[in-house]
């Protein structure tokens, strides 16, 4: 069965990346798929659907039903690909020179093929310990479709003993990265024909105040924010990403939109950081503006909000997927997982361990090499050994 196994690898990862599973569109297709594959093998799953019906996390359990588990955990969504310059099918798996391209190859259906392609392995032998399948939806566009699955999961009477959240590390093992919180501010100003531009509140200027006092904490954080030598960027980072505003040139404009984001170092450093900046706004900005009409203020609302994963570099989890890693090395990273999302809302002990690179990730003819499928492939069959016993 292991010679087969790569063949395994590639025919599910071709099915997997067919399915175009854009974040703005439905992943049922490929939940059916999944469950159509797993009961050909004897296997069943648990469907968490989202309110609207189109979406679908599925919870999969191999081996016993009663006792505590370890859980590989992977995301069906993927970012667009409009606008990029692809060179082929961005759909369609292409194979060359040891790579696997496609939306998806690294971020993180290669990951969920593997999973997939090792279940026969899993069913083959008697499972002492049970393994979980995780399968969620909407990760690009906040982590959305797995906090529903995680309450159900902090629900079961039996919680999972750790999970291996499968995004791309080059099968190194992470044991953290920076949480991350995002908001919109919406400035309501007052138009006005640009030649009495005195007699409006002119939106985008006042949120101009905003965007520079962003810009001067985070230089602050540079110089003064604690610091981690893990990181590639050792500290919290603070940045202005969206602006929109203005309608004409002769318009005083009375909106602009700007959208920030921290992402900390600390669990709860993000949201600290910019509750601080709405704070500050609320009392030096929106008082200015509502002093020339009282109409006039700042909305603010949160865009995207997940915490930092600080798993502590003895923790058994970090242990286990070094022994299944075959190295003792570890590290963290600046980009955003599900795994912080397993300790925080469910308290299952996670760490970041998947196939590709994140360099490939959200590019065009995005890909993932081979012996890196391969690698996943042995992690999880040391997994699989381990759970036998």
């Amino acid at each position: 069965m292991q010679n087969q196994r790569p063949d395994r690898i590639r025919k599910l990862l071709a099915d997997l990346v067919a399915f175009d599973t854009v974040s703005d569109r439905s992943n049922l297709p490929l939940i059916d798929y999944i469950e159509r594959y797993l009961a050909s093998l004897g296997v069943s799953g648990q469907r968490i659907v989202d309110d609207t019906g189109q979406k679908s996390s599925l919870w999969v359990t191999i081996g016993p039903q009663d006792k505590a588990g370890l859980v590989l955990s992977g995301h069906t969504d993927v970012v667009p690909v409009a606008g990029q310059d692809w060179t082929h099918n961005p759909f369609e798996l292409v194979e060359r020179d040891g790579k696997l391209y496609g939306r998806g190859t690294t971020d993180m259906k290669g990951f969920v093929a593997v999973c997939l392609a090792m279940v026969p392995e899993m069913v083959e032998v008697n499972l002492k310990t049970p393994i979980h399948l995780a399968i969620s939806y909407d990760e690009e566009v906040g982590c959305v479709g797995v906090r529903p699955m995680l309450r159900e999961v902090a629900r079961k009477s039996v919680k999972p003993l750790g999970c291996f959240v499968g995004e791309p590390t080059r099968m190194q093992v992470i044991i953290g990265h920076k949480g991350k919180h995002g908001v919109r501010a919406t400035f309501r100003g007052l138009a006005r024909h640009s030649s009495i531009a005195p007699d409006g509140v002119n939106a985008i200027e006042y949120a101009a105040d905003l965007i520079t006092e962003i810009r001067r904490r985070a230089a602050l954080l540079v110089v003064d924010a604690e610091r981690d030598s893990l990181y590639d960027v050792p500290h919290s980072t603070l940045l202005t990403s969206i602006v929109r505003g203005g309608a004409a040139l002769n318009i005083v404009p009375d909106q602009c939109v700007v959208d920030f984001e921290c992402r900390g170092i600390g669990i709860t450093e993000s949201r600290e950081v910019t509750d601080a900046i709405v704070a500050w706004a609320k009392a030096e900005v929106e008082p200015k503006m509502r002093a020339r009409y009282p109409d006039c203020g700042i909305d603010f609302e949160e865009i995207l909000d997940y915490p930092a994963l600080d798993t502590a570099a003895d923790a058994p989890i970090v242990t286990l997927a070094k022994q299944f890693a075959g190295r003792n090395d570890h590290a963290k990273v600046a980009f955003g997982t599900e795994a912080s999302l397993f300790t925080s809302m469910a308290d299952v002990p996670s760490v970041v361990v998947g196939p590709g690179g994140i360099a490939q990730a959200h590019t065009p003819d995005e890909f993932v090499e081979m012996s890196q499928l391969e690698a996943c492939g042995d992690f999880v069959a040391r997994l699989i050994a381990h759970c036998a016993k």
